[in-house]
């Protein structure tokens, strides 16, 4: 996955628990598709000054990620749905009984990982 998006995800996930200005100044770089120097000037303060908070910010954020793992879990959950769609759209196509308890049966043990 992309960096940026990455750090927008997390910071969706996360960005509650960053101080103020990191929220602020993450979500206005990341999301907003300002400039650091866009923000300073914003904030009157140097651009450098807008880079540490980010920078902290994101520290923060993979930490956060690193011990609580809600968006690994998030994406996991997606793709196991993914996978369920598919089977069930395999119902559809196929008139089978036998094939209908066998994807019937996948399918439930998907839903059992997501309990």
């Amino acid at each position: 996955m992309e960096r940026n998006v990455e750090i927008s995800m997390l910071c969706q996930i996360y960005g509650k628990l960053l101080t103020k200005k990191q929220y602020e100044f993450i979500n206005d770089y990341y999301n907003n598709d300002l400039s650091l120097s866009e923000i300073a000037e914003n904030e009157n303060i140097t651009r450098q000054a807008v880079r540490d908070i980010i920078k902290k910010g994101e520290k923060k954020l993979f930490e956060y990620e690193k011990k609580l793992e809600f968006m690994k879990r998030m994406l996991n959950q997606e793709n196991i749905i993914k996978n369920i769609l598919k089977e069930i759209s395999k119902i559809e196509t196929k008139d089978s009984d036998k094939q209908v308890n066998k994807v019937l049966e996948h399918v439930k043990k998907e839903l059992n990982c997501l309990v």
